[in-house]
């Protein structure tokens, strides 16, 4: 296990020796999403039954933060040790590919979560915000920022340089979250538009953590829950079958 805690360690310093960038940043670019768009609609729109349009934001900009810190996280350290050429020091100790997937996971989910709730502690100031199924919240946001974590992993071994992680990430992580429902419910959508709501995993993370603050949702929380595991098995398997096999890692 020392290899473990070492690589652990190692990730976990590599974005703290940084916070300004890695942490503060993403809680002031929340921040200013919450000043927009808060003082724009709250007093226009009312998502849920009693609930107001600004303390409806404000769990979709936490975990909207979780999420994009987390898979920036992996990616960008292991793009970045790529086109370093360090990345041979993180291959030659005998770490399985167990070990270096947990590694970079676990630490891409305590950058998440670090980033959520310093972006909870500076926003929930401005809303009155309730706990209904605090457990929920809890589960939600390590589930999501583990499977963001496994899908920087993922992008990080696949893109030889900065310009495709960024394309990895403008194309498909920014559209997919700004699409979950961050800013709005998916009942005001037509039909259709719902229905490919439902088809994004990113959807069901940011749902289910809501459900945790108000005890309503637009999906059932099981079932975001249940789309989440799965997600999330079959993203960890693929990541660890590329550690495994050394894909574009040791080739």
């Amino acid at each position: 296990m020392i290899g473990f805690q070492t690589l652990f360690y190692k990730e976990v310093l590599r974005f703290w020796k940084v916070a300004t960038q890695t942490i503060a940043a993403p809680i002031l670019t929340a921040m200013l999403y919450l000043l927009v768009f808060g003082h724009t609609l709250k007093d226009h729109v009312e998502v849920y039954p009693g609930v107001q349009y600004t303390a409806f934001l404000i769990p979709g900009l936490v975990m909207m933060s979780v999420l994009q810190n987390a898979f920036a996280n992996t990616s960008s350290s292991l793009t970045q040790s790529k086109m370093t050429g360090n990345l041979v020091f993180v291959l030659l100790p005998p770490l399985s590919h167990w070990e270096l997937f947990g590694g970079y996971v676990l630490a891409s989910v305590v950058r998440g979560v670090a980033v959520g709730s310093g972006v909870f502690v500076i926003t929930a100031w401005f809303a009155n915000l309730s706990f209904v199924a605090p457990w929920w919240i809890v589960i939600f946001a390590v589930l999501g920022a583990a499977l963001l974590g496994t899908m920087g992993l993922i992008a990080g071994i696949w893109a030889d340089k900065f310009d495709q992680l960024a394309a990895f990430q403008n194309f498909l992580i920014m559209p997919a979250t700004f699409l979950a429902g961050v800013f709005y419910s998916i009942r005001s959508l037509p039909p259709f538009w719902q229905a490919v709501s439902h088809l994004n995993p990113f959807f069901y993370m940011i749902d289910g953590f809501r459900y945790g603050f108000f005890g309503q949702s637009d999906i059932n929380p099981l079932i975001s829950l249940a789309v989440i595991s799965v997600s999330l098995a079959l993203l960890a398997t693929l990541a660890v079958q590329m550690l495994k096999h050394g894909y574009k890692l040791r080739h």
